[in-house]
């Protein structure tokens, strides 16, 4: 947004609805919101952070029906698709914003797109202010922020210490397949209705993606178990002390989040083997890949075996296998394998899929 004010709208007006001098904003100040507007005979406005305050969605509604330019941020994806889109339905473009992805990563730290570089990406992360000043800090108050700003106090609950343990505990078992029930135990929440209703928070507020098994039958979807997945690696280092040095696990879930900034729809197959990522694009099964961080002798057969059953289960001709820093091409009982190196298909995957 203030990138927005430097170079394009530079005479906007900008309001900050997390400044703490708006903390007790109410009802009858949006009249002295509107006052300063007409003083200020700005047509564009940028409200940021409108997730603290209630009632907003309707003021910027108001605000385009009087032709206003109107640029809103919230951390909260439930605001963002839910209440915000009720209220502008048909009247708002929503742009997500995720942290530096490998391409950005590389051009911000200017280094080459390489194996080193996704080791390095896999360690730092892509959040822009931990990347300039190297702290840890940044990202261990990010989530605690997260915690108790967006979730505990907008949600009520009361139990933030139940709801850190669930994190971090999902933040240290990323790539694996959970359950609500599963995880009752090591979150120390008693309730598995809770810890849906925890799960989804987390969701909403971009912490954590769970992803699904794929079926055509949204039951079966609902009650298998599901992925996780974090929104950056770099926060899973700096607020996890015992996470397995499990390097798979990080190449799949960055391998996840460069297909999350390009599409909604993924999902994980299990059949006669499994296959890390089915992704539909348009309501069509486009690709299917799978994740190995060296792929050798040990490991080669249950990696093509659930590749291979995605890609007859789904009728596809070709799929990616994407490593660390191996490439190659062959077939596997006539079905297409690229072996990607991760720089190249986290850079280029859509090229991949059109070949």
């Amino acid at each position: 947004m203030h990138q927005l004010l430097k170079k394009r709208h530079t005479e906007a007006l900008y309001v900050n609805f997390y400044d703490p001098r708006l903390y007790d904003f109410e009802l009858s100040d949006f009249q002295k919101l509107d006052d300063l507007i007409k003083e200020s005979g700005n047509n564009v406005l940028m409200f940021d952070e409108i997730q603290v305050i209630k009632g907003l969605e309707k003021y910027v509604r108001q605000k385009l029906d009087e032709k206003h330019k109107v640029f809103v941020t919230g951390s909260n994806a439930s605001l963002l698709s839910s209440e915000l889109g009720t209220s502008l339905t048909g009247r708002h473009i929503t742009k997500e914003l995720f942290p530096f992805s490998f391409d950005e990563f590389c051009h911000f730290k200017d280094c080459d797109t390489d194996k080193t570089s996704v080791l390095e990406y896999m360690r730092w992360g892509g959040f822009p202010e931990h990347l300039k000043t190297g702290s840890e800090e940044i990202l261990i108050n990010l989530l605690d922020d997260i915690l108790v700003r967006d979730i505990a106090v907008r949600y009520g609950i009361k139990d933030t210490r139940g709801l850190k343990r669930l994190t971090v505990y999902l933040l240290s078992n990323i790539g694996n397949l959970t359950s609500a029930n599963k995880l009752r135990e090591p979150s120390g929440i008693s309730s598995t209705t809770t810890v849906l209703e925890y799960l989804s928070h987390l969701e909403q507020s971009y912490l954590i993606s769970l992803v699904p098994l794929f079926d055509l039958s949204l039951k079966k979807q609902s009650i298998n178990p599901k992925k996780i997945y974090a929104v950056d690696l770099g926060l899973v280092k700096a607020n996890v002390s015992m996470i397995k040095e499990d390097e798979g696990h990080k190449l799949e879930n960055m391998v996840y989040n460069s297909l999350r900034s390009r599409y909604n729809e993924i999902y994980y197959h299990k059949g006669t083997g499994e296959c890390d990522f089915i992704v539909l694009d348009k309501g069509k099964i486009s690709q299917a890949i799978q994740v190995c961080f060296h792929l050798n002798s040990d490991n080669r057969e249950r990696e093509l075996t659930g590749l291979v059953d995605a890609l007859r289960k789904y009728h596809l001709s070709e799929g990616i296998l994407v490593t660390l820093s191996q490439e190659d091409l062959f077939e596997v009982e006539g079905f297409r394998i690229q072996v990607v190196p991760s720089y190249k298909y986290c850079l280029f995957h859509t090229i991949f899929q059109q070949q």
